[in-house]
């Protein structure tokens, strides 16, 4: 893998009941973590909670987020690409899912996701087993 870093994101983990929530744009078929790219001036974790407010219509403070890793990983919707992602943990958060313009569905999935949905590469490669071996997801 090379040293260029094309996208840098946040991520965020949200776990209920076990399970993991993905979401998925309109008109893509890849379900990804609640999240999205860093703008300029914004540290991580102001982008992630601008991110779940804009896609789930949730309220989270700083506090409630505790730093889970970093990941680089080539990206599933286009391998040429490579992506950064700091994730988070969102231990704590307020208000019912509701999906914004972008988000078409969400899905609150185990470490063994069902076969017809494919999840993005860092989330699916990196972060959900390491959930699942820290006992945080069936």
């Amino acid at each position: 893998m090379n040293d260029r870093i094309d996208i840098y994101k946040a991520g965020g983990i949200l776990i209920k009941d076990r399970k993991f929530l993905v979401t998925r744009s309109r008109g893509k078929d890849i379900f990804y973590a609640p999240g999205g790219r860093i703008e300029q001036g914004e540290d991580p974790e102001t982008a992630l909670l601008r991110e779940l407010d804009e896609e789930l219509s949730i309220r989270v403070k700083k506090e409630s987020l505790k730093f889970f890793g970093t990941f680089i990983h080539p990206s599933a919707g286009d391998n040429h690409l490579t992506i950064k992602m700091d994730v988070f943990l969102v231990e704590v958060w307020e208000g019912e899912i509701i999906l914004g313009n972008e988000i078409e569905e969400f899905l609150w999935v185990t470490s063994g996701p069902p076969s017809n949905i494919k999840i993005g590469s860092i989330f699916g490669e990196e972060v959900l087993p390491r959930l699942k071996a820290k006992g945080l997801i069936e």
